[in-house]
């Protein structure tokens, strides 16, 4: 039997934080929209495999593309971009210094900073260092801040 074209299951939008897409899944729900999140018990299981599935997917019938574009459109809210880390030691906003985004996690850092003389240790001892530095990343600027 062919697949109605109003039958067919799209991705409505991807995340990488997992109450957002919850939040965003339930708010749909609530509206009468039948939809279901993909991906998230393997991020859930080991979060590096995030950008290698391309975050959890908020899956959704392609006849309701518009509706849940209204109904995200109505509330104003509740969007990746308008979403926001609060530190823990001061209990306020992150915002990034370089460009005043609020869409910044904190994690391993992206960008490298190691001396030449700690490298070249590891090589000559053949190993590989054991910790990640972490720090907070901006992921409208890319950039990375403590």
């Amino acid at each position: 039997m062919a697949e109605q074209p109003e039958d067919k299951i799209i991705t409505f939008e991807q995340y990488y934080d997992p109450m957002l897409a919850h939040i965003i899944r339930t708010k749909l729900e609530d509206n009468g929209i039948p939809c279901f999140i993909a991906d998230d018990n393997i991020i859930s299981a080991n979060p590096i495999y995030s950008n290698a599935v391309g975050g959890i997917k908020l899956k959704i019938f392609e006849r309701d593309l518009e509706r849940c574009r209204e109904i995200l459109a109505e509330s104003g809210d509740l969007h990746e971009q308008d979403h926001f880390e609060i530190d823990e030691e001061t209990h306020s906003p992150v915002i990034c210094p370089y460009c005043a985004s609020s869409n910044v996690r904190y994690g391993p850092a992206t960008e490298r900073r190691t001396h030449w003389f700690t490298a070249l240790l590891f090589v000559l001892l053949s190993a590989f260092p054991l910790y990640a530095r972490k720090s907070w990343h901006c992921f409208n600027c890319r950039r990375d801040f403590d």
